[in-house]
This record gives structure tokens, C-alpha cells and sequence, in this order.
């Protein structure tokens, strides 16, 4: 439904600067805007972008409002206010109550009247569906777990079991919940798989984006505390805490038993091994890996950025060299030939 520029500076706390009249009906990025939609300027390196935009207003922050050819939203963080306008202008579906006559659901699971049980759904033992909770075709919910309301399982998310999800989770489409553990025993005759019987729990508000996977607990539980953001193909391994409002890139990897603070940020492809604790506020960049404790909040990183071939090439044979020259040193500190 189309809103006006005023309305959304009135409900935001935004100061316009236009007209108030003007509606809006949609988001765009500013390079392909249209006269009816909301644009906004947050990264430096799209500013170039700004004076051609045909949107019919932008969100960006005071200093950039002169160059701004149409109407402008001022905020201190056009971002964060973009994401909110976004959810008015852009709502999810509306959850439709109701159980599809295809859906296979336990005699002793109990579905509030509210939820929406969509097509080849699946529902275990026990386990609990709260108010206005979407399920979506395809999905596994197992026995003994817990959801809470508001909860939306877009398409075929699995919880094999002993899962507690908090209000408001948003889970994407192939994200498994509760799967096993990598817990094995080395033995002379081979593996031995070491049951994992914990469960997992979830807080309020946390989305876990497509085919990532939090694993179950060996004994205890898996924790992911409220707030909790994790993207597309992350591993999250048993018995590792992940802290309130820690976001993690994709094909992050926490490592069992792992304990990471809150308000961390996690980039791509980054990792942990076992039983590492990080402290709150600490910002991991992409493809670091973690192999001590973090005990003061910063950034932290591990890796060469890419370069030519042939210069990193050179690097290389140079630290294969680094032995020798180290016996060199070591000879000529020590007064030896």
C-alpha cells in the first residue's frame, strides 16, 4: 500500500526535505529507482550514483542531503531506517490459519488455531506450535520441540528433534536445526559414533539463513542467544553459545563447544576451532580463523588479501626459505660458523 513521504518522516524520525505528499510504494537501489520508490544512500562508494537517481525520495545522512536531486529522508543511520521503511513498504506474507490437508501432524503435537501449516509438513511428538507461526511446505519439525509465536519456517527447514525456538525466528529455506554432532571416539578398530543426545535452544528474533545448519548438542545444549543473525551455509557445531546480537557472514564455522560473546561480527568464510572463547564486541574479518582465545573487544584478522600470481609466488619461495635463514641468525647470535 503507498506511503507518503510525510507519514514515513513522521513514524521514523526523519527530517524531510520535499514534499510530504509524495508516495511511495517500493525500495530500489538508487541506479534503478522509479518515481514511486525509496532509494537510500549509505556507503560513500555509491555516491556517484546519487544525482541521476529517479527515485522519489532518498534516505541518507545530512551531509549528503545538498546533492541530493529529490526529495530526502534524513537520518543519522539511513541503513538501519532504510531496513525498517523497507519492512512497511515490503510486509511478509500474512499468515493464514489453517492446516493443509496434506500435512502429517502427531496426535500428541499440539498447533495453536493461529499457525499456518502449509503442504507435506511434518510435525513430531509433543512438540509445540505457537500463535501465528507460519510452517512452510516441505518442512520437518520432530518430536519434543518448541516454537514460539510469530515464528515463520519459510520452506523445507528441518528440526529432527528437541529444538526450542524463541518469538519471531525466521528461518530460510534448507536451514537444519538440531541435526547430529560431529562427535566421534578414535579407536585401533576405527570411529565410534559418540551419541548426541542434547538439544538445541533458541532465543527471540533470530533468522538463520538458507542451508546452514546448528547442530545439537553432544550432552548439553546448543545455545543461540536472542537477536542472533547467521547467513546462508554456516555451520554451527554442538555445544558452541553464540552471544545475543552476534551476526555471522556465510560459510562462517564455529567449532564445537565454542563460546562466542555478544555483539560479534563474524565475516565470510571465518572460523573457530573447539572450546575458544571470544569476548563481547570483537569483529572477526573474512576467512580469520580464531585459535586462541579473544579476550578484548577489537578486530581480529588472519589472512593475505589476494594479489598477482606471480608476486605472491615470489612470497611464497621466500618463506619456504624462512628455516635456514632463521638457522643463519640463529649461528651468527651465538658467535658459531
Amino acid at each position: 500500500m503507498p506511503i507518503s513521504l510525510g507519514e514515513l518522516a513522521t513514524r521514523f524520525g526523519c527530517d524531510l526535505d520535499g514534499d510530504p505528499d509524495i508516495l511511495v510504494n517500493s525500495v530500489a537501489a538508487l541506479s534503478n529507482a522509479s518515481p514511486d520508490s525509496l532509494s537510500f544512500l549509505s556507503n560513500p562508494k555509491l555516491k556517484k550514483q546519487l544525482s541521476a537517481t529517479q527515485a522519489a525520495a532518498v534516505l541518507l545522512r545530512a551531509e549528503d542531503a545538498d546533492e541530493c536531486p529529490v526529495a530526502s529522508l534524513i537520518s543519522k543511520d539511513p541503513y538501519a531506517t532504510y531496513a525498517r521503511m523497507a519492512a512497511l513498504l515490503h510486509p511478509s506474507p500474512e499468515v493464514i490459519a489453517g492446516i493443509h490437508a496434506s500435512a502429517v501432524i502427531a496426535d500428541t503435537a499440539k498447533v495453536a488455531s493461529s499457525a499456518q501449516i502449509d503442504a507435506l509438513v511434518f510435525i513430531g511428538e509433543r512438540t509445540f506450535i505457537g500463535e501465528r507461526v507460519y510452517v512452510g511446505p516441505g518442512c520437518v519439525i520432530g518430536p519434543d520441540c518448541k516454537i514460539g509465536d510469530d515464528s515463520r519456517f519459510i520452506a523445507n527447514v528441518t528440526l529432527p528433534r528437541q529444538v526450542q525456538v524463541g518469538k519471531r525466528g525466521l528461518f530460510h529455506p534448507g536451514a537444519v536445526i538440531g541435526g547430529d554432532g560431529f562427535g566421534n571416539a578414535n579407536t585401533a578398530e576405527g570411529w565410534v559414533k559418540v551419541p548426541q543426545v542434547g538439544g538445541v535452544r533458541i532465543g527471540d528474533d533470530v533468522e538463520i539463513g538458507s542451508n546452514a545448519t546448528v547442530d545439537c548438542g553432544a550432552i548439553e545444549d546448543t545455545v543461540i542467544e536472542d537477536g542472533v543473525h547467521i547467513d546462508n551455509l554456516c555451520q554451527i557445531a554442538h555445544n558452541a553459545v553464540i552471544g545475543a546480537h552476534t551476526a555471522m557472514a556465510a560459510a562462517t564455522g564455529v567449532s564445537g563447544s565454542a563460546v562466542i560473546g555478544k555483539r560479534c561480527m563474524f565475516g565470510g568464510q571465518s572460523g573457530t576451532v573447539d572450546h575458544i572463547r571470544v569476548c563481547d564486541d570483537v569483529v572477526i574479518s573474512g576467512r580469520a580463523m580464531i585459535t586462541r582465545n579473544i579476550t578484548e573487544p577489537g578486530m581480529y584478522a588472519s589472512h593475505f588479501p589476494s594479489e598477482e600470481i606471480g608476486s605472491w609466488n615470489k612470497k611464497v619461495a621466500r618463506f619456504r626459505r624462512l628455516d635456514g635463514l632463521y638457522e643463519r641468525v640463529r649461528k651468527l647470535e651465538k658467535g658459531e660458523k
